[in-house]
């Protein structure tokens, strides 16, 4: 395979892993999944980077992908902290929902996501299991067809 016919095959890829991105992107409300499609982006960059970088002979495509790696790693670190401060606070993930953190005089934010009350989760009921040294208290139906316990 000629070299010409592999670098248009990485670029081709390349393209398309930003492409994907992109309408990952575009067409989510999800935070997690809006970092994981600009990852991807990010992904696709670096390796048309590298591709140009081995067509030429250089080691320039190979030091740009690093510098995009690191950009995806601080882009990883400040997304799980806004992800779970989110989350801590209640707000969710759904961006819609965070918009009036923004500041004053950038948008308005849309009236049916503003009425929506999310209601509290129902406290957990866990089983209680009796105090150490008490015997527990088992039906007369389980020991008909369990007489061991």
């Amino acid at each position: 395979m000629s070299e010409n016919a592999l670098l248009i095959q990485q670029l081709w890829v390349g393209a398309c892993l930003f492409g994907l991105g992109l309408v990952g992107f575009l067409s989510r409300r999800n935070l997690i999944l809006m970092f994981l499609s600009v990852e991807l982006m990010l992904q696709g960059v670096s390796l048309s980077f590298v591709s140009w970088g081995r067509f030429h002979g250089q080691l320039q495509g190979q030091v740009f992908a690093l510098f995009v790696m690191a950009v995806a790693a601080a882009e990883a670190a400040v997304a799980l902290a806004l992800v779970l401060n989110l989350v801590r606070a209640r707000y969710g993930l759904d961006v819609l929902k965070v918009q009036h953190l923004r500041e004053e005089g950038l948008g308005e934010i849309p009236r049916e996501v503003e009425e929506e009350e999310v209601p509290p989760p129902p406290p957990p009921s866990w089983p209680r299991l009796p105090r150490v040294g008490r015997a527990p208290v088992i039906p007369e139906e389980v020991l008909e067809y369990r007489p061991s316990v």
